[in-house]
């Protein structure tokens, strides 16, 4: 689960940089829609997998360490 995780990030980083990219040329256009879209798509779909992910118990919630005393 951890390594899917941190595959969906490296993706969304890309896709954002891929934004960022197009956005520089003098005609953005659909190319930076493209990669954006597929950027929240990408961040929706990792949101709703830690969803399933701990509905099914495949991970628990540790809480924030920093607040247990």
């Amino acid at each position: 689960m951890r390594w899917l995780v941190v595959i969906a990030f490296v993706l969304i980083i890309a896709s954002l940089a891929s934004a960022l990219v197009a956005l520089a040329r003098p005609r953005p256009g659909r190319n930076m829609l493209r990669a954006l879209t597929v950027r929240v798509g990408l961040s929706i779909s990792l949101f709703l997998l830690i969803l399933l992910a701990y509905w099914l118990g495949w991970i628990e919630s540790t809480g924030l360490p920093l607040l247990r005393r």
